[in-house]
Formats: structure tokens, sequence, C-alpha cells
């Protein structure tokens, strides 16, 4: 199985702005479908309350990991944490990787999340297929955010 989901998205947008709504905790709540409850600060945790509809139960919570102006925002998270009975704080995390790359029109934004293989298997196939398609919208979500804000 593979351990590692990769998303690439062109965006018509300088990389300053996809990188104000990649890392202003307030737009990236407002294209994740999440209210973040502070600001992304490196080496801290943050949680916030998912607004997407179904999921209005469900607490995203982060550690932030790196800030690097215009070029990388990462952060790790238990994914597809979605049942509250289960107890994810003894499972390893995942690491999320937000790369920016200016191109001719615009940005390339990858999205990479790896360490898949650290999940226990009653909940890693799972998990891989649904942030694997959950990926490939919040890259749609990010594009069009961007496009009608700036």
């Amino acid at each position: 199985m593979e351990t590692q989901i990769e998303k690439r998205i062109e965006i018509a947008a300088p990389v300053s702005r996809v990188w104000q709504a990649l890392t202003d905790s307030r737009q990236f709540g407002e294209w994740f479908l999440v209210k973040m409850d502070g600001p992304f600060v490196a080496g801290q945790p943050v949680a916030g309350q998912i607004t997407h509809p179904g999921y209005e139960h469900v607490r995203m919570e982060i550690v932030v990991k790196a800030i690097e102006p215009e070029t990388l925002f990462s952060y790790t998270w238990h994914p597809y944490a979605v049942d509250p009975k289960v107890d994810l704080t003894k499972e390893e995390p995942t690491l999320v990787e937000f790369r920016l790359q200016p191109i001719a029109g615009g940005t390339l934004l990858t999205v990479t999340e790896s360490g898949f293989d650290k999940i226990p298997s009653d909940r890693r196939a799972e998990a891989f297929q649904r942030n694997d398609g959950g990926w490939a919208q919040q890259v749609k979500h990010i594009q069009a955010y961007v496009s009608k804000t700036s």
C-alpha cells in the first residue's frame, strides 16, 4: 500500500496570496471548513471545530511544524479522526506539507501527506482512502477561495 498522498494544483494567483490563504488560520478555515481557535505558530498545537456539513461534531487538532515564508507550511495530525470513541493519542500522526512554487501565471501548490505506514492496520486503508479523496477536494477549495478573494 502507498504510504503517501500527493496532490498538485495550479492557482492563478501570486505565491504571496496563496501563502496568506494557507497560513492565516482564519482564511485557512474558510476554505478548509474549520473554525480554528487561534493562529498558526510553528511548534504549537492548535485546534478547531469542523464546519463541513455532517462533521460539525468533529474537532480538528494539529501541531504546526514549519512555517517557512512563501515556501513551506506543515503540520502533523491524526488522519480521518472522526470517531470520538477512538483514542488516537497513542497513534503516530501523519505529516501534511503544503509547498508553494511560483510558476508562469501563478502558483503551483503541492500538498503531501505522509506517514500512513505508521497508522494501525485496522484504520490505515480507510484513513488513506478518505484523505486521498479529501485532499483532492481541498486543493480545489483553496483554488476557488483564492480566485474569489484575490
